[in-house]
């Protein structure tokens, strides 16, 4: 689409955004009906750890939106010479699961608990076993559950709980929804209603310490919408939270909000039935449709849904790619020292270049790289941490090379019960996230580690905002009985081109042995979470 006619769709409002708000970025992207992004504004972010707990503000929440919307429309004014006032349609996706509690006054009752907290250990076991159904820690329910065995006084006042991305919907819109995929991170879905399980709610509901309580769990949870489906138009006190120039109008088509694991599945493509994704940036996970139910109930794998409620197996882990960058900014501090300005992209694609050049199996090298807590491997905090024997071989390429190993080892020890005990069947595995950027290195790390072919489509890099536009454009234009997966498969990637690269049996093998060592290690990760007391 040329110029002049991207700026007749900016002016007829013929345009979808798509906000996401990640665990490191919060970025908008502005779409034509042609799929292709012509706008974007982001702002950087990191969680805060307050009285041991993984938040982040409500204030940041929405100078990070702002500032995204103004970078965004800034962009289009130099670019197109024309001021953004008409947006169509409008989604918004954030992490999933993780606990926001409202008042009756709409008042935040306790600081935005993520997905990244790993405190609700006893109520994610307790409430599994009643409902014969894994839950997760991260889960919403299971938070609440937690909340109200540890006798918090907040409980009694709760109103309303939602995600970060049912949240932000609201206040744009004044709708109380969530859309099926992020609900699915609350509370399970029964897949013939596409609605939370109504036998599980029942049972939830007749718990002693639950019914001491003045709510009912059907009234505190968001409505659930299925992709395709109106949530709302953008009230005209939205569009003013949004854009703080007031040059924005209401009006604008909303669709249901999404977690960042469904806009996965939509900017890769995947939410056909043996489909996968994985996306891999500060955590990681991966998505498989599934074809049939699974066989037996696995505490490492969640059970979620695609946007348009297709049962999903989830394997997610809280730690990926956040300590690679750590090291990377430790090497561009040295790189200064000597006089050297690296850019980032550079600077990633020497070390990354540098590691195929290690050993098959990283040189005996062992790296955890847990920021926070890791729910695979059992570790309720994070302890980053290298590990070598005298006899390990440590050169600069084996440790780059384990540095990337390490960053999918809690994916891989998760993905072994999908693919060994459950026998999932994918013909291939679509991933998407910043590792990605620097091509061809972590793609066949990957590929490796799961014995698996791995895609990389072009826009792997920046899927999550684009597939939440996408989900809202779909709102629009899709024809009455038309599925997500054939919009998808016959309108949006019809053009589409991916790389593929597939295993190669030797570092099949290394990596085979890196996760031996890896697990072999982990008492004393174990032993570092309990000498190694956080202030």
């Amino acid at each position: 689409m040329d110029e002049s006619r991207v700026r007749d769709e900016i002016v007829s409002g013929n345009i979808s955004l798509g906000l996401e708000l990640g665990s490191t970025r919060i970025k908008a992207v502005l779409v034509t009906d042609d799929f292709q992004t012509i706008a974007s504004g982001d702002y950087l972010w990191e969680n805060e750890l307050d009285n041991g707990i993984w938040t982040y503000p409500i204030d940041k929440i929405w100078d990070g939106i702002q500032t995204s919307y103004a970078t965004l429309a800034l962009e289009v004014h130099d670019k197109y010479g024309c001021d953004l006032q008409k947006i169509g349609s409008i989604g918004v996706s954030a992490m999933m699961h993780g606990y926001m509690a409202f008042d009756k006054n709409d008042e935040l009752l306790v600081p935005f608990r993520t997905w990244r907290n790993n405190i609700t250990g006893q109520a994610a076991e307790a409430l599994t076993n009643l409902f014969d159904f894994n839950i997760p820690e991260r889960w919403s329910i299971a938070h609440l559950y937690q909340a109200i065995l540890n006798n918090e006084g907040h409980v009694k006042n709760v109103d309303f709980m939602t995600t970060l991305a049912g949240y932000v919907t609201w206040k744009l819109s004044g709708q109380k929804v969530i859309g099926v995929g992020d609900a699915s991170g609350m509370f399970p879905i029964d897949e013939k209603t596409v609605d939370f399980n109504k036998d599980m709610l029942s049972k939830f509901s007749a718990l002693p310490e639950v019914q001491k309580y003045p709510w009912e769990i059907e009234d505190i949870l968001p409505k659930v919408m299925s992709a395709g489906q109106k949530a709302g138009e953008l009230t005209d006190a939205g569009a003013k939270l949004l854009d703080q120039s007031g040059e924005l109008q209401g009006g604008s088509l909303i669709a249901p909000p999404e977690g960042d694991a469904g806009t996965g599945m939509v900017s890769t493509n995947s939410v056909k039935k043996r489909t996968g994704n994985i996306s891999a940036g500060t955590s990681a996970f991966s998505m498989v449709v599934l074809d049939r139910p699974m066989k037996a109930v696995h505490r490492d794998i969640d059970m979620v849904t695609t946007p348009d409620g297709a049962p999903v197996a989830m394997v997610h882990t809280n730690n990926s790619s956040s300590d690679i960058n750590a090291w990377v900014g430790l090497f561009g501090e040295f790189a200064k020292a000597l006089g050297l300005q690296l850019k980032p992209d550079d600077l990633y694609g020497t070390l990354f270049a540098e590691s195929v050049k290690g050993d098959q199996d990283a040189g005996g090298l062992v790296n955890f790289a847990y920021l926070s807590g890791e729910n695979i491997t059992r570790m309720p905090e994070g302890r980053p941490l290298f590990v070598r024997k005298p006899d390990s071989k440590l050169t600069l390429a084996n440790f780059i090379k384990e540095q990337i190993y390490s960053a999918f080892a809690p994916l891989k020890i998760g993905m072994d019960i999908l693919l060994r005990e459950e026998h999932i069947k994918t013909s291939v595995l679509v991933a998407q996230g910043g590792i990605f950027k620097t091509p061809v290195v972590a793609q066949q790390v990957l590929a490796d580690a799961l014995n698996t072919p791995i895609s990389v489509m072009e826009n792997a890099g920046e899927g999550g905002p684009w597939g939440m536009a996408v989900l809202a454009l779909y709102c629009v234009n899709h024809k009455d009985g038309e599925a997500l997966e054939d919009y998808l498969e016959n309108r949006v990637f019809k053009d589409s081109t991916k790389a593929t690269l597939y295993p190669e049996p030797a570092s099949v093998q290394g990596y085979d042995k890196f996760i031996d060592n890896y697990k072999a290690a982990l008492p004393v990760e174990e032993q570092a979470v309990k000498s190694m007391k956080m202030k």
